[in-house]
């Protein structure tokens, strides 16, 4: 078993991210799509928390990250 490596530290927590181990199907589902599945994954992952710092402060757009959706994610952002 080779374990890969990220080159950025800041993406370490990719490498234990439970998406990393699913399809990215569910977390960027096509327009319309439920994203329940990738929601209910997000909250068995340790990650969750990192995840969604990355998203907010890389302005992720598309997908759900951190267990959030990007309309949810834009009204974290507001408030």
């Amino acid at each position: 078993m080779q374990i890969h490596t990220t080159a950025e530290p800041e993406l370490a927590w990719q490498e234990q991210a439970l998406c990393a181990q699913t399809g990215s199907e569910f977390f960027f589902p096509e327009p319309g799509s439920s994203v329940r599945e990738a929601k209910y994954i997000c909250r068995l992952c340790e990650m969750r928390p990192a995840c969604l710092e990355y998203a907010l402060t890389h302005d992720e757009r598309f997908g759900v990250w951190g267990g959030l959706s990007e309309k949810e994610r834009l009204q974290l952002r507001r408030t």
